[in-house]
């Protein structure tokens, strides 16, 4: 029993390059998935307070201070709200940012075959995280209501804060991918190289040792001449 458990161990000691490639086609799929659902209207008006209270996205907006009066729950056709959306410019923002998210998935999932494309896809992965974290901070429907219940505020998140908060695995698995994108490109341009600059590359910031037995032989030979 206990070898069978070793043998488990040891595969999941040395799967991390399908984990790797794992976690790239998982980041691959959610901003694909998701991007998608961005030219649809009801994804379009869930995202509209965190895109109306942010100090850096409010401007795409035409009345981004009015959202909360056109605020539908999802499957529900409000013709009049769907009207204020459109002419907020709702819509327009939510298919200019999901054309963006599938762009991003394309570009992740193409570094399965290009390491450079790859690098740019699990960049943009990453750092798109900091601007949905950043919605904790200034949307207040990320957190519990103060309806008369003793739970709102801080630390109660909603279920928008709850689906925000997971953004910190996908900053998290992003970062590993592009890692390992890194790493891979610069092996590429490393084994691409000359072999003089490849000696001298592996070899850059590294001093090479000289044993007590080298020194005295070296010692000796000066003493003869």
């Amino acid at each position: 029993m206990l070898t069978y458990f070793r043998l488990l161990l040891t595969w999941i000691a040395h799967s991390d390059r399908v984990g790797i490639t794992a976690m790239r086609i998982a980041i691959a799929i959610v901003f694909l998935w998701i991007g998608a659902l961005k030219f649809a209207p009801y994804e379009a008006d869930s995202i509209t307070p965190f895109v109306a209270n942010s100090p850096v996205m409010s401007f795409f907006y035409k009345h981004p201070t009015d959202y909360k009066a056109h605020l539908t729950r999802e499957g529900e056709l409000n013709p009049a709200d769907r009207g204020w959306q459109t002419a907020n410019d709702t819509y327009a923002f939510s298919h200019g940012l999901g054309t963006v998210e599938v762009a991003i998935a394309l570009l992740t999932l193409v570094g399965l075959v290009s390491r450079p494309w790859g690098l740019l896809g699990a960049t943009l992965a990453f750092l798109t995280p900091f601007v949905t974290l950043s919605f904790l901070v200034t949307t207040p429907e990320a957190w519990v209501p103060a309806l008369g219940d003793a739970q709102h505020g801080f630390p109660y998140l909603s279920g928008a804060g709850r689906l925000v908060l997971k953004d910190v695995l996908l900053l998290a698995g992003a970062w590993l991918v592009m890692a390992d994108s890194a790493r891979a490109l610069l092996a590429t341009w490393v084994s691409a190289a000359p072999p003089r600059a490849r000696t001298e590359s592996r070899l850059q910031g590294a001093a090479l040792p000289i044993n007590a037995e080298g020194r005295r032989h070296d010692q000796a030979l000066q003493g003869h001449h």
